[in-house]
Order: C-alpha cells, then sequence, then structure tokens
C-alpha cells in the first residue's frame, strides 16, 4: 500500500519525479497509458472544492479507472460508523481513495491502514500535500527550474503554507519569505523543522509579520484565499488582522519582475486585487490547470507497478 498522504512520506528524489512528469503532462497531452485500466476509484470530498475533485476525477478517467464520488452527505460517516468501519468497507470494494476532509491528516492514515487502500490526501487541516506538487510543478514549467527561485507567500500559515514550504525545501538554494498576519503563521515547530532542512541544501526560510519590512528580491509572490476551507478564524475581527496582507498592483510594484501565484478560489477585493489576478503577471490559471497535470503525476505514482 503506498499512498499521498504527505510530503514528507515521499522520497526527495521520486517528489521530484512527480513534480516533473506533473509538468510533463500538460507540456506534452499525448492520450495517457491506462495505467489504471480495471480499478474502482472512490473520490470522497467531505468539502466543496472545484479544481483538485474534478482534477483527480478527470485523471483517473483518462488513467482508465472508474470513479465512484462520494459528497458530504453520502457515506454513513454522518450516521456514527466509525472511520475505521468505512475504512474496511472501502478496502473490500475499491482499489484507491482519494480524500479531502480539512480534518486531521490522522484521519486518513487510519482510513489507510483499515482499508489497505492506497489513499491519496487531497487536502487535510495540517497540509495539502497535492498542492505542493501543483505549485512545485508550476514554478519549474514557468521558470525551467525550482533550485534557486525566490518566494514571497503573503498570508495565513495554512495547509496550503505548509506544502509550500515542505516541498520547497526539498530543492537547493531557495528562499522562501512568510509574510503572515501575527497569530496566524506557520506552526513554530514546522518553521523551525525547514530552516534546519534548509541549512543543509543552502536554503532559507523566514517568517514576519509585516509585509512592509520584507526586503528581498522575490521570483514569485504567492497569496491564497484568508478563509481557509473547514476553518474558522479565532478573533471576529480577524479581517483587520489579515487587511495589511492585501496583494494589490502596489505589493506587485515592488517586486517588478514576479510572477503572482494563488491556489484559488480568489476572493478579489480580500487577499488579492481583480487586476493582479487577471494581469499579464499572473500565472495563477495555468497553476489552476496544473491541480490535473499533478494529479495524474501522483496517480501514475501510485500505480506505478500497475500492468
Amino acid at each position: 500500500m503506498v499512498g499521498f498522504l504527505s510530503l514528507d512520506d515521499v522520497d526527495t528524489e521520486e517528489l521530484h519525479g512527480i513534480v516533473e512528469r506533473s509538468a510533463g503532462v500538460l507540456d506534452r497531452p499525448e492520450p495517457l497509458a491506462q495505467r489504471l485500466s480495471g480499478k474502482i476509484l472512490g473520490v470522497y470530498f467531505a468539502k466543496t472544492s472545484t479544481r483538485t475533485r474534478t482534477a483527480f476525477t478527470s485523471a483517473a478517467l483518462r488513467l482508465g479507472a472508474s470513479v465512484i464520488p462520494y459528497g458530504p452527505n453520502d457515506l454513513q460517516l454522518n450516521t456514527g460508523e466509525s472511520l475505521h468501519d468505512t475504512g474496511r468497507m472501502f478496502g473490500a470494494m475499491l482499489d484507491g481513495l482519494v480524500m479531502r476532509t480539512a480534518g486531521p491528516l490522522e484521519d486518513m492514515r487510519l482510513v489507510a491502514h483499515s482499508s489497505g487502500l492506497p489513499v491519496v490526501n487531497a487536502m487535510a487541516a495540517q497540509e495539502h500535500p497535492t498542492q505542493g506538487v501543483c505549485d512545485a510543478a508550476s514554478m519549474l514549467r514557468h521558470f525551467g527550474q525550482v533550485d534557486g527561485l525566490s518566494v514571497l507567500y503573503v498570508g495565513e500559515g495554512n495547509n496550503t503554507a505548509v506544502a509550500l514550504g515542505k516541498i520547497l525545501s526539498t530543492y537547493r538554494g531557495v528562499t522562501v519569505v512568510f509574510a503572515t498576519p501575527k497569530g496566524y503563521g506557520l506552526d513554530a515547530a514546522l518553521l523551525g523543522s525547514l530552516q534546519e532542512k534548509g541549512a543543509a541544501s543552502g536554503s532559507r526560510f523566514v517568517e514576519t509579520h509585516d509585509l512592509d519590512a520584507v526586503d528581498m528580491t522575490a521570483d514569485v509572490v504567492y497569496t491564497t484565499r484568508w478563509q481557509t476551507t473547514g476553518t474558522a478564524k479565532p478573533s471576529a475581527d480577524w479581517r483587520e488582522d489579515f487587511r495589511p496582507f492585501h496583494v494589490d498592483d502596489e505589493v506587485m510594484a515592488r517586486w517588478p519582475n514576479a510572477v503572482f501565484m494563488h491556489d484559488l478560489p480568489a476572493h478579489r477585493g480580500d487577499e488579492v486585487k481583480g487586476s493582479v489576478l487577471d494581469g499579464d503577471r499572473s500565472i495563477a490559471w495555468e497553476q489552476a490547470r496544473m491541480k490535473y497535470g499533478s494529479a495524474v503525476a501522483i496517480l501514475e505514482w501510485i500505480y506505478r507497478d500497475a500492468r
């Protein structure tokens, strides 16, 4: 059983191969080998999704699988059946499972263990690993390499930020500055881990709570929706905390050579101004297309021994 639950679980060389394949899917859109022919894949999304759900469903179908979709009200989990028992049922009838819950990653590990199936983490509270693959592949496709890039991440230290930090820490000579509202930053232990890993590869990971004070040469300015799916803010005045982290034309003018990235969905006027998101320096829409490429690459990697 080999799934894709956390970027920490994947060997660096294999992870980079997945990133390269993701970019290659968009660059070379030939018909895919039917690696999943005869397999049945469950796609369980307990939380809303446009890009990730569509990407994995279309990728599975184009790789030859049949797909059973499950929404938030479709399983007996709603009537009190345990995750363990649900996983055992999945294991008896499916060949794999893609899950988005916004709940604990350990819940997905429990389902993987009880089912014996490869499980893909399409988003958990702690980490969004498929987004990390998509982001690195988008950078690779645009710049031709990931090593040496400088990335400014603006916004909450959420599961997207975690995945971005983890995957960029596997490359060499990168600089990542997380500009986050105070109280909404990365977990201190994770940031320490990224810094320790970066020290061994010539990379730098920094967190600041003052966007105006950021002094760097950025290749990428990246932001994300302020209201993360499935979460709530502890303060009723959280919008005031986030307002200084709005990415508008003035912010982008500080880094005139940077491209703009966003994991979408976007709320124009909150985290980003519409003219930035839709401007000629934005690669957010190609980044969204890369969701499909990364879904193909991840499924191919999971079922790489299938005949």
